[in-house]
């Protein structure tokens, strides 16, 4: 059969994968030899935004489709990089460039390539950022839309909420079984429960107010001798998780007084506030709107570059943090790090 297209590109974060992906998905594969699924937000810890990694929603994709679909289908994780546009862009072009060139066999003329989705709100934004690429608009199915499903997955009896889903064609068959099968015997179904009761708890205490509030947190960004300085979090949201040492701003204290004061009470850092201020190269403020889950949080992250030194100070978790420890830059783990920790340290560090 030929078709239009060498390859169609769809991107998207499937949590989870329903009828109205596998509409585009359908779409895109009968339009072209291959299709090239990039699963977003990749590489994450569990979340209440994320709770299923990118290979756990690749399963739910290729239980939707036959072996003959399967073989020609590729799907590849897609890491979030939420304060650089370019930088995600450039890995959405180098991945796709990198499939082509492994699977396109035709050199008497370029490959011909697609991008296709639907601009059903604002995360379509991307349809717009690779004119290089034809663009396949399809029609976004009965207005379906992933947070609705997660949510109430993760707070109402799940399997007649997923039966409901199936009888309404609203989600495939194959991907309730596994969302039951996950609910039932995944330690990370209660976790993402636990997690969002103790949201909802949270932003009850404001649930009267006439605007919902806006919060600002400080957080620090100490590196030494190509260390980073983290605390483990005691608490939830995101316990265990890695995390800067930071927190929110007390009333009448100016951003950096607060980031030396958390520095201090989370990890008992003992290097004088003058040195901490002298050693400051760069700060700035990071704003995306799902960066918490416990509501709108803008943070001011300080990056203070101590001088190299052959013994680290000593640190000790305290206050907020089960304990604090100076972490190899090398070593940072983006599916341990809390919220957007590991993307702050990037973008400060132009790494």
């Amino acid at each position: 059969m030929k078709r239009d297209y060498d390859f169609t590109v769809f991107i998207g974060r499937f949590q989870p994968f329903h009828a109205g992906h596998l509409q585009v998905v359908n779409a895109g594969l009968s339009r072209a030899e291959r299709m090239i699924l990039l699963i977003g937000s990749a590489w994450q810890p569990r979340n209440p935004r994320n709770p299923w990694t990118h290979q756990e929603r690749e399963q739910m994709v290729r239980s939707c489709l036959s072996d003959e679909d399967n073989g020609r289908l590729i799907c590849l994780p897609l890491m979030d990089v939420p304060y650089n546009d370019e930088a995600w862009v450039r890995n959405v072009q180098s991945t796709v460039a990198g499939m082509v060139t492994a699977h396109y066999t035709t050199p008497h003329r370029p490959a011909k390539i697609a991008l296709i989705g639907h601009r059903k709100d604002h995360t379509g934004f991307y349809l717009n950022l690779f004119p290089q690429w034809d663009n396949l608009g399809v029609d976004n199915y009965r207005g379906l839309s992933a947070t609705p499903m997660r949510e109430s997955y993760f707070t109402e009896d799940p399997v007649p909420l997923l039966g409901d889903l199936v009888k309404q064609a609203a989600m495939p068959s194959p991907v309730a079984d596994y969302l039951v099968s996950f609910a039932n015997e995944e330690d990370g179904y209660r976790q993402i429960h636990e997690e969002i009761a103790f949201v909802r708890k949270y932003q009850s205490a404001w649930e009267g107010a006439p605007y919902e509030p806006t919060f600002v947190t400080v957080d620090g960004v100490v590196v030494q001798s190509g260390h980073v300085l983290l605390v483990e979090r005691k608490a939830s949201p995101g316990k265990g998780l890695w995390a800067l040492p930071g927190g929110f701003l007390d009333p009448g204290e100016r951003l950096l007084d607060a980031c030396l004061r958390e520095l201090r009470e989370e990890t008992r850092l003992k290097v004088p506030a003058p040195v901490l201020k002298g050693s400051i190269r760069r700060q700035a403020v990071y704003d995306d709107p799902y960066r918490s889950a416990r509501g709108r949080t803008v943070t001011h992250a300080f990056y203070m570059e101590l001088q190299p030194s052959a013994e680290l100070p000593k640190v000790k978790g305290a206050d907020d943090a089960k304990q604090a420890r100076w972490v190899p830059l090398g070593q940072l783990d983006p599916q341990r790090m809390f919220e957007d920790h590991y993307f702050i340290i990037q973008d400060l560090l132009g790494v």
